[in-house]
C-alpha cells in the first residue's frame, strides 16, 4: 500500500464558507422561459381534456334524453291507441246495450234535432266614446 491509497481514506476538512455563488441571469431567464412554455403547454392540454370530457358528458346526456323521449313516445302511442279504442262507436253502442239496457230506435221512433245556427255577430258598434 502506497501513501496515495491512504490519501483517499483520510477525510479532508474543506471549508467553502467564503465562496458565494453568483446567480447566472441568462440561465435564470432561460429557466423561467422554459417554465412558462411548459405551463402554457400543460394549460392547453388540460383545457382540451376538459372540453373533451364535457363533450362526452353532453353526449351521454343527449343519448339519455333521446331514450327518455323514445319511451315517452311509446307511452303516448299506447295511450292514443287506448283513447281511440275507448271512443269507438261500436264499443259505446255495445256498452249502452249491455250495461244501460238501451235499444236501437226504429226509423219512425227517432227524432232528428237540428243544430241551431248562431246568428252572425253585429256590425261594428260604438259602446262608449269620449
Amino acid at each position: 500500500m502506497s501513501p496515495r491509497d491512504f490519501e483517499y481514506g483520510i477525510k479532508k476538512d474543506v471549508r467553502n464558507n467564503a465562496i458565494v455563488r453568483e446567480i447566472d441571469q441568462a440561465r435564470q431567464r432561460e429557466l423561467w422561459r422554459s417554465m412558462g412554455v411548459w405551463m402554457f403547454f400543460v394549460a392547453v392540454v388540460l383545457f382540451s381534456a376538459w372540453q373533451h370530457f364535457e363533450l362526452l358528458r353532453h353526449g351521454y346526456r343527449v343519448e339519455r334524453m333521446q331514450q327518455e323521449r323514445r319511451a315517452e313516445e311509446e307511452i303516448r302511442r299506447h295511450l292514443q291507441l287506448e283513447i281511440e279504442t275507448l271512443r269507438s262507436p261500436k264499443r259505446i253502442e255495445r256498452l249502452a246495450m249491455e250495461k244501460l239496457h238501451l235499444i236501437v230506435p226504429g226509423r219512425d221512433e227517432a227524432i232528428v234535432i237540428e243544430r241551431a245556427v248562431a246568428s252572425p255577430p253585429a256590425g261594428k258598434s260604438v259602446v262608449a266614446s269620449r
